[in-house]
């Protein structure tokens, strides 16, 4: 959330980009007049001056200078958006003597603290028990983006939200979206020593952290996340450093890539053809080659071949997951025309032993798939890494070719920096440069394999526990 800010004049409208993040209108004073949030930045601010409301027509002949920052995903967008208003105090946002108007996240300061959204300010918030101190986040302007953002962040961190503690185990902790702070007075509570304070510690520990997050600290909870996994890893203690892992990787994935209002594993792919049209456009590489003629000088002459790309219909994406090599899986899953297949999912048991070798498990992985040739063959490959992935999936698929009926293309991405590694092309793209499209359905491919791989080897890691 440090990228700078950038000016354009108004009638350079045209040179905004198509990516999330926030937006503000200056006058020609370069006081601040309005602050927005958008998917698109672009589309968004000439949706101001196109079809503008009635708070529009207050302060657009006024603008003179746009300014924009970037973001990496639509949560991030709110919280800069919070921020900036919370600093600058924009006259034309929503006017600031109506409190009601603005959402701010309030957490209660006790034993198990309550997390929920009010429109009021503290000094207005009516409370039963006076003494009880809250803590609150915002303003947001938002309601919805912000609701949908606390879910799914609850699904990392789990929270209370309950008025009052039920005496018996609640819908919220049977989905694993609360500590359980109704189990206290259970069979569980006093069979377990201490249940009440690891249960106390897990709520307030959620709370913080929530609290950092929607404060802007966000790489400070993700350092001290990995900090505790390695902590635990060192310590052998795998089931606790396999969950710090988890939240990390979803922590990343939800500010790297989600969208509040439309989340991509929802997304709907309503225009296969043209996406598909994209995706080849981006697989279509030119590769030069030299070829000598047969002429007096003998001259080398450079000229480009067109690469054939066949029609993509199906694409499967692959995913490893493990902690220190031990119960190790891997897993493909299948889009059809952009759509998951799940009756074509299939996961996979490694069975390398040793030291962790995710390059060596892809390989196996992408070995055992292949010797299948009753399953029907993609035509594009996703796998989860980076260049290292890359070569041993074309390794394998060279090692299998003439038992492949298809020509078969694969993209290789990395998480760190979201970059995209293709054949035949030295350096990898970012995903903000591809067409927003086909950046979400590669990200969604990816999302889905890392569930699914991560859902089995939960299953064989509490299989081994119990056992």
């Amino acid at each position: 959330m440090n990228k700078k800010e950038i000016k354009i004049r108004k009638a350079e409208i045209s040179n905004l980009p198509k990516t999330t993040g926030v937006y503000l209108f200056y006058d020609k004073k370069g006081k601040i007049l309005y602050i927005g949030k958008a998917t698109n930045i672009k589309e968004r601010v000439k949706s101001h001056f196109k079809t503008p409301a009635f708070k529009d027509g207050l302060f657009l002949e006024k603008v003179e200078k746009i300014g924009f920052k970037k973001t990496d995903s639509e949560i991030e967008a709110l919280l800069k958006e919070a921020e900036l208003i919370k600093k600058h105090q924009p006259k034309f946002n929503v006017l600031w003597r109506d409190d009601k108007n603005y959402f701010f996240v309030a957490v209660t300061k006790e034993d198990f603290p309550r997390i929920f959204i009010t429109h009021q300010l503290k000094q207005k918030l009516e409370i039963r028990n006076s003494k009880l101190e809250i803590n609150y986040v915002g303003p947001f302007v938002a309601g919805i983006a912000l609701k949908k953002t606390l879910q799914f962040l609850r699904k990392i961190f789990p929270y209370r939200t309950c008025k009052t503690i039920p005496k018996r185990p609640c819908l919220w902790y049977q989905m694993r979206l609360c500590p359980g702070p109704c189990l206290l007075d259970s069979k569980v509570a006093s069979q377990i020593p201490n249940f009440k304070e690891k249960i106390k510690k897990e709520s307030q520990e959620n709370t913080r952290v929530l609290l950092k997050i929607f404060q802007g600290r966000r790489k400070e909870v993700l350092k001290n996340l990995k900090k505790e996994m390695k902590k635990f890893s060192k310590a052998q203690e795998f089931e606790k450093a396999a969950n710090r892992r988890d939240r990390i990787e979803l922590l990343e994935n939800i500010f790297e890539h989600a969208r509040v209002l439309q989340g991509l594993t929802e997304r709907k792919i309503e225009n296969w053809q043209r996406i598909e049209k994209e995706l080849r456009k981006i697989l279509d590489q030119k590769l030069k080659i030299r070829t000598c003629l047969a002429s007096l000088d003998r001259t080398l002459i450079s000229a480009r071949k067109k690469i054939y790309i066949p029609k993509i219909k199906r694409i499967e994406g692959y995913d490893i997951s493990n902690i220190q090599g031990k119960e190790a899986t891997g897993a493909m899953v299948v889009f059809e025309k952009g759509k998951p297949d799940k009756d074509e999912y299939r996961k996979f048991k490694i069975k390398i032993e040793g030291k962790p070798n995710d390059v060596a498990m892809l390989k196996e992985v992408l070995s055992r798939r292949f010797k299948h040739r009753e399953w029907r063959f993609p035509q594009l490959i996703l796998i989860d890494g980076g260049k290292a992935q890359l070569n041993i999936a074309k390794k394998v698929l060279n090692q299998y070719k003439s038992a492949l009926s298809v020509s078969i293309s694969v993209f290789a991405l990395a998480k760190r920096k979201n970059t995209l590694y293709l054949e035949n092309q030295k350096e990898p793209i970012f995903l903000k440069d591809i067409p927003q499209e086909i950046s979400n359905l590669i990200l969604r491919i990816r999302d889905e394999a890392h569930r699914f791989a991560i859902s089995y080897h939960k299953k064989l890691r509490e299989k081994k526990f119990i056992g």
